[in-house]
């Protein structure tokens, strides 16, 4: 099957760029990734993660070559990074970025970057670097897409093609009011765990605290655990529509203080808090094993998984994993573990030399 892309760039091979160049590769939606990074430990780590195909320390003529470009750098030098790309840019190349605030960066990068798509994946951990990269994070997650009335309508719908190929579930929106909403669910509770690991820090019985802090409090403030850097810049890209959530934050929580003397009414709050909690969807992640799998791609006929099992079941090879991912029009990919290395190189062998393309 032909990948939808010849050759991905992703600039900034962090956690999101990391998982992205994944499941690009996985899925065999790119023939090349390349990965761009001003930090070496992480484009050698890349490297040898097996993450990327090519990497790249310095900008250049390689950028024209790109089919697409991913913009993963932190949120705070999106657009300049994106004004130093442009002029290397084939003007048929699609551009999009993953950060977590989009006013403005789409603002900021539409008339910039030829066939600019702004976008955010509603995926992330407390864990940050490519080391911590999975294909899994980006699967079955929401992927809002905030195009603009100046938005390439080809480019779109091939941004939002390509996320419903990783797994994911593309939704548009305004970028003014993607940031209004992720103020709220995202950027707000991390400046709460923040603010509740500083009440306990600054406490004289701090290390009681510390020493009673149970599994609720940990996880309240599991995202203060990601990289402070990263987000103060998210956060203080989007600090006009943050302002708003911590107004409306401050008026809820003075709301329950004077509950406290009503506690039927505080009941009800609780109530109501616990259904709406109760109604989040449950999203469920492929959390993938880091060692010992192959990912095959196989042609859109029947009896393709038959003939794989088969082949390695007749070798006497125990899958102990088994997964069939996003199938497309022209064919799809098995993910499958092994218990041991050897027995992942065996089934490989097997495989390349009945035709099957394997990673």
């Amino acid at each position: 099957m032909k990948p939808l892309f010849s050759k991905v760039g992703i600039f900034g091979i962090g956690l999101l760029g990391g998982s992205l160049a994944l499941g690009l590769r996985e899925r065999f939606l790119a023939e090349e990734v390349h990965a761009y990074d001003p930090d070496p430990k992480a484009l050698e780590d890349a490297l040898a993660l097996q993450v990327v195909d090519r990497v790249h320390a310095s900008l250049g003529p390689w950028v024209g070559e790109l089919e697409l470009g991913v913009l993963a750098a932190p949120v705070g030098v999106l657009v300049e990074e994106g004004r130093r790309l442009a002029p290397l840019s084939s003007p048929q190349a699609i551009w999009m970025d993953v950060g977590s605030v989009k006013g403005a960066v789409v603002q900021g990068l539409t008339e910039v970057l030829p066939n600019f798509v702004g976008s955010h994946p509603m995926a992330g951990s407390e864990k940050a670097g490519v080391e911590a990269a999975h294909a899994g994070l980006l699967q079955n997650a929401v992927w809002v897409l905030t195009p603009s009335p100046k938005t390439n309508p080809t480019a779109l719908s091939t941004v939002r093609t390509l996320v419903e190929n990783l797994g994911a579930y593309p939704l548009e929106m305004p970028p003014e009011l993607h940031d209004r909403l992720v103020a709220r669910i995202s950027h707000l509770p991390y400046l709460l765990a923040v603010g509740l690991n500083r009440l306990v820090a600054q406490d004289p019985h701090q290390e009681l605290l510390m020493f009673l802090a149970a599994g609720g409090f940990r996880d309240l403030t599991r995202v203060a655990s990601g990289s402070p850097r990263m987000s103060r810049d998210m956060v203080v890209a989007n600090k006009e529509a943050l302002r708003g959530a911590v107004e409306d934050l401050r008026a809820v929580l003075l709301e329950l203080e004077n509950l406290l003397e009503r506690p039927e009414e505080l009941l009800q709050a609780a109530q109501e808090a616990k259904r709406t909690r109760d109604a989040l969807p449950i999203v469920k992640r492929s959390l993938l094993p880091s060692m010992h799998e192959l990912v095959v791609q196989v042609p859109d006929k029947p009896g393709q998984i038959a003939t794989v099992s088969t082949a390695l079941g007749n070798a006497g090879i125990n899958i102990k994993n088994f997964e069939v991912l996003a199938i497309r029009d022209e064919g799809g990919a098995i993910r499958m573990g092994f218990a041991t290395l050897e027995e992942r190189e065996q089934a490989r062998g097997i495989l390349e030399g009945i035709g099957y393309r394997v990673r």
